[in-house]
């Protein structure tokens, strides 16, 4: 390498030095003291070099070619202008790459702001200036949380959990709905992404208006017709024989409208977030002995066995309608799916980490590639069978959004041959213990050593 050749060559050229000094002083007399005299000229022409070095290397703009002073230090000179051309050649590519990236940064059709670890606003993109209203002015305040002055975004940044977006009103034009979401990255450094919904949110509101308006002008018509159907069902005589086949199936048919209306309309109350429901703290094991008797009812002749299997201590706080829905939706579609004289195992259970409602079958079961749409809105996964059964392709999608709004969430576990096991997992905070008397009970942290009832 050149560092070791130019270091040999200075290390050669002092001992040369020394030594014919030493000679030189030793035919004097004066060994020693030739020596540490030549030792000393030798020391301050490498000061003298190493303050001209120093000197040129301060210079703004570095000379092409240094010839003063011994090969030595023409080689050092020569080193470091290659250096510096090296560094200047690694800098014109690190600035293309920069500038390559805020090109990019800029094109993008959302905000990207880069926020410090203390939230302060390193860089932003033009459309950052549109959206959020960011200027280049050096007075304005650079925290984010001064930009962005909305108390649902503050505590949505300092919470620090960025797993789901948040919708916030756009500072700038508060017509302006923004998606925004935040990704961590670097050390403390995180990158904040807002785009514009207004387009997309107002067509999901045209789009729920419609189910909404839809499924409730269908609702008086098909009443009508399904009454008169169920009427002249129940008068034979009110029909000839050939028509009696014909008029049964009507009545089916208009039956299954009939459920995907009023699931529809049920479905879009929720996705309104409607809080007409009365709220409070609903005994779950005396609905779940409802609910068993009408899986027995829809059971019919197939003679399922449906236990249930309940921890009766504790309720839970809520809608009584919407959980007897969701509770009543999980169970139907294990009756629905499972075959005659097969096991479904309804569950209630609570724990420390809050309060878990099962419904396990023995059915024919689902594949995996399926288990992540179910609770897409009519998906079925043998639409056929789920027209026979009954169906309506909504219960999932309505089971999901009361969770939702709940805090819960769904897990669904299933082989196919085998079964399925549909769990509804509820937060601590809205479970009670059961009162002795008339008081209501506090929010409790449930033993594992309460007691089980097997029904």
């Amino acid at each position: 390498m050149l560092r070791d050749r130019i270091w040999r060559k200075h290390l050669l050229m002092l001992v040369i030095t020394a030594t014919v000094a030493f000679a030189g002083g030793y035919r004097a007399g004066y060994p020693a003291e030739t020596l540490l005299a030549v030792l000393l000229v030798y020391l301050l022409w490498v000061e003298i070099n190493l303050y001209q070095l120093f000197a040129w290397l301060k210079e703004g703009k570095r000379k092409k070619n240094h010839t003063s002073g011994s090969s030595i230090w023409r080689d050092l000179y020569a080193s470091v202008l290659r250096l510096e051309k090296r560094n200047k050649k690694r800098k014109l590519r690190f600035d293309r790459l920069l500038t390559g990236f805020r090109d990019s940064m800029s094109a993008l059709p959302d905000a990207t702001v880069v926020l410090s670890k203390s939230g302060d606003v390193e860089w932003w993109n033009r459309v950052a200036t549109n959206l959020l209203g960011f200027n280049r002015d050096p007075s304005e305040s650079r925290q984010i949380d001064a930009v962005i002055q909305n108390p649902e975004f503050n505590r949505y940044l300092e919470a620090g959990d960025y797993r789901e977006p948040l919708e916030i009103p756009s500072p700038v034009d508060k017509d302006i709905l923004l998606s925004v979401r935040i990704v961590p990255y670097s050390k403390g450094k995180r990158l904040l992404q807002a785009r514009d919904i207004t387009l997309i949110s107002r067509l999901e509101n045209v789009r729920r208006e419609f189910v909404a308006n839809a499924s409730h002008e269908l609702r008086t018509p098909l009443t009508v017709v399904h009454g008169y159907l169920e009427t002249m069902l129940d008068d034979p005589s009110l029909y000839t024989g050939p028509w009696q086949r014909a008029i049964s199936q009507m009545y089916q048919q208009s039956n299954r409208v009939k459920g995907i209306v009023e699931d529809m309309l049920a479905l879009s109350q929720l996705e309104q977030g409607c809080h007409g429901e009365v709220q409070g703290t609903v005994d779950i094991a005396a609905m779940l002995k409802t609910i068993r008797e009408e899986a027995e009812l829809l059971s019919g002749g197939d003679r399922h066995r449906i236990r249930l299997e309940i921890e009766s201590d504790f309720d839970l706080v809520g809608s009584s309608e919407r959980l007897h829905s969701l509770f009543a939706n999980l169970v139907s579609n294990a009756v629905r799916y499972t075959p005659a004289g097969g096991v479904i195992t309804i569950g209630w259970h609570a724990d420390g980490h809050g309060a878990l409602f099962s419904v396990t079958d023995t059915g024919i079961g689902i594949e995996a590639r399926h288990i992540a749409r179910l609770t897409e809105r009519f998906y079925r996964v043998d639409a056929a069978r789920s027209r026979e059964c009954g169906g309506t392709g909504l219960g999932l999608a309505i089971v999901k959004h009361i969770l939702n709004l709940m805090g819960g969430s769904l897990s669904i576990e299933s082989e196919p041959g085998v079964g399925s096991t549909f769990s509804c997992h509820f937060p601590l905070n809205l479970v009670r213990e059961k009162p002795a008397e008339t008081e209501p009970g506090p929010v409790i942290q449930p033993s594992r050593h309460s007691n089980l009832s097997v029904i």
